[in-house]
């Protein structure tokens, strides 16, 4: 993905280096624990007290190339939105801030932190990054590449653009009514749909700004993959449990994103109607 020197978003908020506060815990113990939160989508940075959480670090380091990176792809998916809600939905597209942040911050949705990985806030509406989790995501879980990075970013767009359109507010408060199999089922179809907006914004960003390079979508299909339920729980020494799942199987995952990529369409990211997601 050619990303460098190009445009980046003004709709940035960074929270590095001002109070934020990074984990003493090494590898594989995070790595448990963020990916037991993954499972379930709570927060669980408690977990996490009294094993390393150090004072503030006003002075912690901050990656310019990760920050140019994710506001040039936050950028790009500001203006594929922008074309695609006018031309399918009719109206403009309002973009998303995302938040950068490095240990723990606040948000309306509880604590962003490395246990509950990149999210969207319905609460304000926005998104929360800590780039380190790209680090996660190439040395721990296997997907390395900077499309893999941008796919994260594209999915977390994803759900403000459920809200923009009026479909994430209604599906969680139907989660908050019913039984815990069906609250996850009905998150899967979600996430799903984050896929497969993400796979539009991939498809546009070849067509309008030819940064696309070769193996970039690859990278993408193999990112979703490797975050899959079934895949994450395996990985962790568990059976697969698909009550539990709360974002899809790897065969899901990657299967909305090529959808989307094929198809341009945000009708066809329609997983509500599907019988078999």
């Amino acid at each position: 993905m050619e990303w460098r020197g190009r445009r980046q978003s003004g709709n940035i908020e960074d929270r590095r280096g001002g109070g934020a506060r990074g984990f003493g815990v090494g590898g594989v113990g995070l790595l448990a624990i963020v990916v037991v939160g993954w499972f379930f989508g709570v927060d669980l940075t408690p977990l996490l007290n009294g094993v390393g959480l150090p004072a503030s670090d006003p002075g912690a380091p901050v990656d310019p190339a990760a920050s140019e990176f994710v506001g040039v792809t936050l950028a790009d998916t500001e203006e594929v939105w922008d074309r695609v809600f006018k031309e399918q939905v009719g109206r403009p597209y309002h973009p998303v801030t995302l938040v950068l942040y490095s240990g723990i911050t606040q948000s309306p949705c509880g604590d962003a932190s490395g246990a509950t990985g990149p999210f969207y806030c319905p609460g304000d509406r926005k998104v929360y990054l800590d780039t380190a989790f790209f680090d996660t995501l190439a040395q721990d879980l296997g997907a390395q590449g900077d499309f893999a990075m941008a796919y994260v970013v594209a999915h977390e767009v994803g759900h403000h653009v459920q809200d923009e359109l009026g479909i994430l507010g209604p599906a969680n408060r139907r989660r908050a009514e019913v039984s815990a199999a069906q609250a996850n089922a009905i998150s899967v179809r979600l996430e799903l749909q984050a896929d497969c907006l993400a796979g539009i914004w991939g498809r546009d960003a070849q067509q309008q700004f030819g940064s696309i390079e070769p193996g970039d979508f690859e990278e993408a299909v193999n990112a979703a993959k490797r975050i899959g339920d079934d895949t994450l729980q395996r990985n962790a020494g568990r059976v697969p449990a698909p009550d539990s799942f709360t974002h899809g199987t790897s065969t899901q995952r990657s299967k909305w994103f090529r959808i989307g990529l094929k198809s341009g369409q945000i009708a066809a990211c329609d997983t509500f109607s599907a019988k078999n997601p």
